[in-house]
């Protein structure tokens, strides 16, 4: 199951599973979800989609149980769905920092726990979180609510991968820097209204790599933390960022 699967990270998860030969269940807030799954199965592939909202457990239960009747069971989570607005710190919103936490955190924790039981039962369960390099590693001005709430998924995720070791379930981190997808494009079109592209431009010259990755990158990342090859990592983070956390302040190399 991949949640925000209708575009962006959680899109490119979905393809690279996909191409792995995964059954997914996709799951996601818009109704648009459905032609994605579509899309795929189309392609020969087994894929489900059920609407959500992660804000709400009910909602969520209902989706579950909907796919867990077309799929028979759910051996992989990735809580991909999340949100960013900008804004700084004293001129953000209540209901602002509140939509990151709903979304974010709470969501996080509420399709997790409506999923956890089951792999409890079975003692096989591979978790893969999607945090950032902002929050825990990096801060940016405008990104503190997004930064709070990512944060918070690496605590969450050492947490869960303790508490539930002896289960059998393994709980592991993501850490992107920049990709390039509608979130980034979002943050850029906040940022410079009238001139995004220079903002992402900008983001690229800042990486060691000089690009943002693609989707497609973070889910064969994604796809290794949810397979056998890596079932001796848990509580990790795994940063994938182009080496954009690297670099000293001031540079003073050849």
């Amino acid at each position: 199951m991949i949640t925000g699967a209708l575009q962006g990270i959680g899109e490119g998860i979905a393809r690279t599973f996909a191409r792995h030969g995964a059954n997914l269940i996709l799951l996601d807030i818009s109704p648009e979800i459905e032609k994605l799954a579509d899309e795929l199965c189309g392609r020969g592939h087994r894929c489900t989609a059920v609407v959500a909202d992660v804000r709400d457990p009910a909602s969520v239960a209902a989706a579950i149980k909907c796919a867990k009747e077309k799929e028979g069971r759910i051996d992989i989570l990735v809580n991909n769905a999340g949100v960013c607005r900008l804004g700084s710190f004293l001129d953000m919103s209540d209901e602002d920092r509140d939509f990151h936490i709903d979304i974010n955190i709470k969501g996080v924790w509420n399709v997790t726990k409506a999923v956890l039981p089951e792999m409890i039962a079975r003692k096989d369960g591979r978790i893969v979180m999607m945090s950032s390099v902002t929050g825990d590693m990096v801060a940016d001005p405008g990104e503190t609510a997004y930064a709070l709430t990512k944060a918070a998924i690496v605590g969450l995720t050492k947490s869960l991968a303790v508490e539930y070791a002896q289960s059998g379930i393994r709980v592991n981190a993501i850490c992107p820097g920049y990709v390039r997808t509608p979130m980034a494009e979002s943050i850029a079109r906040q940022s410079n209204p009238e001139d995004p592209e220079s903002v992402l431009t900008d983001m690229a010259k800042a990486i060691p790599l000089r690009r943002l990755a693609d989707p497609l990158e973070v889910g064969e990342l994604a796809a290794f933390l949810a397979s056998d090859e890596s079932s001796y990592l848990t509580g990790t983070q795994n940063v994938i960022d182009g080496g954009s956390t690297l670099p000293e302040t001031v540079s003073v190399g050849i």
